[in-house]
């Protein structure tokens, strides 16, 4: 009898002790299911904010790529709202002999100048092509007009009497008419000197510095006029007249050349815009008005600007060659 309940206190012993430890390992194992869904947790929500990073930084790059491609249509926007002359030839009309605007360098196969850059980017963003035809002065507003030429530049200033035979573009530039003498001439120190005194005057034919002298010096006795501003200067330094008047812009190859021998008198008598003349009633006016109005915008009427009347243009007419005219 003993001997069984030893028997059955061993058993029960045997029993509580194998409950004890199997509760122990299932509370080990709940508590590391725990943790487990825990981290699983925290992994899910890491995911889900590296996807919604991913998100934002593609909606982001999507953003900038569209604003990229709508700054490129704008741009192609702008540039076929340009008119189209489908490669239509534009007959200009140039002296090369007017620095800075047109000439041909001594040595050179074509022209150049401030005309013929301006025209070559017209040309450019309306899709047509600039032949630079060499023309007389005054002769080549006649040829405009009776349509012999589309168009003409030249540094010609916008008048109202050339206006009843042809019409203009906008204006491109503004000139200054002033007065050049001898370098070492101390009798005219201002305009004023020339203008109300007895001094010979030189300038060129059929020009408003010609029609201004007119103005200026009541009538033409005191007025020398040639065919060319060149033969103007020659005139001047040789004594054979007191001054000359003439644009600034033109006078600056004028004084390059001649500078130990001439002079400008700053003081301003006229401000002259220049303009393309073109046969009355030509399609050309408002395609070049609006291609104007882009190199205007683009600062490319600045650049050409300062390339030919900055300082950095160093051309004489030591340097280029007497235009030939083409025959009629």
């Amino acid at each position: 009898m003993r001997k069984i309940k030893y028997l059955l206190l061993i058993a029960l012993a045997v029993a509580l002790f194998v409950a004890g430890c199997g509760g122990d390992d299932a509370e080990d194992t709940v508590t590391g299911d725990s943790d487990d869904a825990a981290e699983s947790s925290d992994d899910d929500e890491a995911m889900a904010d590296d996807d919604e990073s991913d998100d934002d930084e593609s909606d982001d790059d999507e953003s900038d790529d569209d604003e990229a491609m709508a700054d490129d249509d704008e741009s192609a926007d702008d540039a076929s709202a340009l008119p189209d002359l489908e490669g239509r030839t534009v007959t200009v009309g140039v002296e090369n002999n007017y620095l800075p605007f047109n000439f041909v360098a001594v040595g050179a196969d074509a022209g150049a100048g401030w005309d013929y850059d301006a025209w070559n980017e017209i040309c450019r963003l309306l899709n047509c092509t600039a032949e630079f035809v060499p023309s007389g002065w005054p002769d080549v507003i006649d040829q405009v007009a009776q349509g012999d030429l589309d168009t003409a530049a030249d540094g010609i200033s916008i008048t109202d009497e050339r206006k009843e035979i042809v019409d203009y573009s906008d204006s491109y530039m503004t000139v200054q008419q002033k007065f050049i003498v001898g370098l070492d001439d101390d009798r005219f120190a201002s305009a004023d000197d020339i203008i109300n005194g007895d001094a010979l005057v030189a300038t060129q034919v059929g020009t408003t510095n010609f029609e201004l002298a007119e103005e200026l010096l009541g009538g033409d006795e005191r007025i020398r006029a040639f065919d060319q501003f060149g033969l103007a200067i020659q005139a001047l330094i040789a004594g054979d007249v007191d001054a000359v008047i003439i644009d600034d812009a033109a006078g600056l190859g004028y004084i390059g050349e001649n500078a130990d021998t001439v002079k400008t008198i700053d003081d301003g008598l006229q401000s002259d815009p220049l303009g393309f003349i073109y046969p009355q009633g030509s399609d050309l006016i408002e395609p070049v008005n609006a291609a104007l109005a882009e190199m205007r915008e683009s600062g490319f009427l600045d650049e050409i600007g300062q390339k030919f009347f900055g300082t950095e243009f160093t051309v004489t007419y030591d340097d280029i060659v007497e235009p030939v005219l083409e025959e009629e």
